[in-house]
């Protein structure tokens, strides 16, 4: 009322300052809900939680996450929040809802992996449905991300849930309640010495002392979890996969505790190295950079150059195969950064980037050579193994684009040595690929010995954790090699999987036998044409040839081109065999895929010369 005291909004000192009752702020209706359902019946628990947790709709302070003053209390409330969920499961189990407390763990444990009460939960509700062998699978997961990619042991709660699920503990069962972490007798973390020897006794030991140390939610054990991931990620196909999929969850950990420095790091610091320019996961790859540039605007203006490269290289890297200038921009800044601050491994990093956007045209062999020349003297320097077969695997491509079989054999020797001595498996897949290409090239080689010898080397993808890498690229290598023959087939089990026709003509029965239909993966739109044409549909492979996109801009743009050039000579499609033309044109003196590493067409001067011919032929409107 007028002239009455103010009690919401009120002068305070020069300013203002809003008196809200506690329970008009949702934050701190939250706290009080919380606490008040830790004090409560199960039944009565449930409901709280239940509505607390409703009023959440998104991180706390999300509008404020650059503020100095959000920081703590949003850290806070983001790990109350957790336990508010652990807590609801609780009370789910008590009161016999397993199903329902394992459908929201689940995707619980998903988001946070590391919160050991979660998957004690998630396998207790899981033993209680009646599912006894996925609980026990649900503790082998937790297992293996805490002892095999956090270098901790699984805590005492966990360890003795799995041995009351294998010996039918009755407290387990429903009416029993949920078995609280408190409940289980303490076990000792020891090591085991039987099979590790010497250096699983460190790893086991040093492992246990971090976990007694450093607290549970501690900033640093999310810095300490992306090197882990950094250095399983070259362990094999399982590491490269879990690594993945568990550096995202940090990033996502590192970002709802609002420390806007803290997040740079944790990005930041999953330098490893990269070598093809098709990401594995494009939805994961476009989340990493959405989460750096916003990292990156939240960094005050002065200082922090370091972490500003390393976002900055991140942002080039999983930008790869796109289209955009900020990829490229990104790699400059980068580059530029990390030589003025003198740090090796940053700037083998930035490098990195550079290599991965180094593809706004065709031709461009010599300027990836010397990235990698670079990569692999800074490394040999300065001790970045890594790095070196890196460097050694990017000139191994270059080296092949322009032809010199020698170097590249021999930077091919050397990422082998590095990788046998290092323990870095995923080497082999490329390298083995080099092996099927160079044995094409020596033109020696029968036909059937080389397409065995690329089936011997799609072997080795399966289970390496690279899709990106792995889908589609065998009937391409082996459409190249006959392409390659000049025989002009594509073959029996190459020329099916035409999808939706593109014109009218019927289409042909496949061709008899019990292979399947090949899956072309992202190189279709280039390849239709030559499969079209070998079902002697030339009006389709025109249609297809006015329409065909421009190939992404990376290793495999050159042959495509000429898959592209091949079919429009061969119908006379003017249009398309201009555009081929131009884009090949800087290229002239490179062997079309050679610069992949992994499969080839021959001198891309041969295609021009066709396209020059057919094109003097062509009347200029077109067929």
């Amino acid at each position: 009322p007028p002239r009455a005291p103010a009690r919401l909004l009120v002068t305070e000192g020069p300013g203002y300052a809003l008196r809200a009752d506690p329970g008009t702020v949702d934050a701190w209706r939250f706290e009080q809900a919380v606490a008040d359902a830790a004090k409560l019946p199960a039944e009565d628990a449930l409901a709280h939680l239940d509505e607390a947790l409703g009023w959440w709709r998104g991180p706390a302070y999300a509008d404020f996450a650059e503020a100095d003053w959000a920081r703590a209390p949003r850290s806070r409330l983001a790990e109350l929040r957790l336990h508010a969920v652990e807590r609801q499961a609780e009370a789910r189990l008590t009161l016999g809802l397993a199903a329902q407390a394992a459908a929201d763990l689940d995707a619980h444990v998903a988001e946070h992996p590391w919160r050991e009460d979660a998957w004690r939960l998630l396998a207790l509700a899981l033993y209680r449905t009646g599912r006894q062998r996925d609980a026990l699978a649900v503790l082998r997961r937790a297992r293996t991300l805490l002892a095999e990619q956090l270098g901790v042991d699984p805590g005492p709660a966990l360890r003795r849930l799995e041995a009351d699920i294998l010996g039918h503990a009755e407290h387990l069962d429903p009416g029993h309640g949920a078995v609280g972490p408190g409940s289980n007798t303490d076990v000792d973390t020891g090591t085991d010495t039987g099979s590790a020897g010497a250096a699983g006794e460190v790893w086991a030991s040093a492992a246990a002392a971090y976990d007694r140390t450093v607290a549970s939610g501690a900033r640093a054990r999310l810095e300490s979890t992306v090197g882990l991931l950094r250095n399983l990620a070259v362990t094999g196909g399982g590491g490269l996969e879990a690594a993945r999929r568990h550096r995202l969850a940090a990033v996502t950990a590192a970002r709802e505790l609002g420390d806007v420095e803290l997040t740079a790091r944790v990005i930041g610091a999953y330098d490893v190295p990269a070598i093809w320019t098709r990401s594995d996961d494009p939805d994961h790859a476009a989340r990493i950079v959405a989460a750096a540039e916003h990292t990156l605007t939240l960094l005050p203006p002065e200082g922090h150059e370091a972490a500003r490269a390393r976002l900055l290289a991140t942002v080039a890297l999983e930008s790869r195969g796109t289209t955009g200038e900020r990829g490229p921009r990104a790699a400059r800044q980068a580059e530029r950064l990390a030589r003025g601050l003198e740090d090796p491994a940053l700037l083998a990093f930035a490098l990195n980037g550079v290599f991965m956007q180094t593809f706004h045209r065709a031709g461009l062999a010599p300027e990836r050579d010397a990235v990698g020349a670079e990569l692999v003297a800074l490394s040999a320097r300065h001790g970045l193994v890594t790095y070196e077969v890196l460097g050694h695997l990017v000139r191994l491509q270059a080296r092949g684009a322009l032809a010199d079989f020698a170097g590249a054999d021999a930077h091919a020797a050397a990422a082998d040595r590095l990788a046998e001595r290092h323990e870095l498996p995923l080497v082999g897949v490329f390298t083995r690929w080099y092996g099927a290409l160079r044995l094409a090239e020596t033109g020696t080689a029968q036909r059937a010995e080389v397409e065995s010898a690329y089936r011997n080397a799609a072997a080795s993808l399966e289970g390496a954790g690279m899709p990106g890498l792995e889908r589609g690229l065998l009937p391409l290598a082996l459409l190249c090699l006959r392409v390659r023959y000049g025989d002009g087939a594509v073959g029996p089990d190459l020329d099916r999987g035409l999808g939706p026709d593109l014109a009218s003509a019927p289409t042909p029965a496949p061709a008899p036998g019990p292979a399947p239909d090949p899956d072309w993966g992202p190189y279709e739109p280039w390849v239709r044409p030559l499969l079209l044409l070998a079902h002697d549909r030339r009006d389709a492979a025109s249609v297809a040839l006015r329409a065909v996109p421009e190939p992404p801009r990376d290793l495999l743009y050159e042959a495509m081109w000429c898959l592209v050039a091949r079919a429009a000579v061969a119908t006379g499609e003017r249009g398309t065999m201009e555009r081929a033309h131009h884009a090949l044109a800087p290229a002239a003196g490179e062997l079309a895929g050679a610069g992949s590493g992994l499969l080839t067409l021959g001198p891309v001067s041969r295609y021009l010369d066709a396209l020059t011919a057919a094109l003097g032929k062509a009347p200029s409107g077109g067929p």
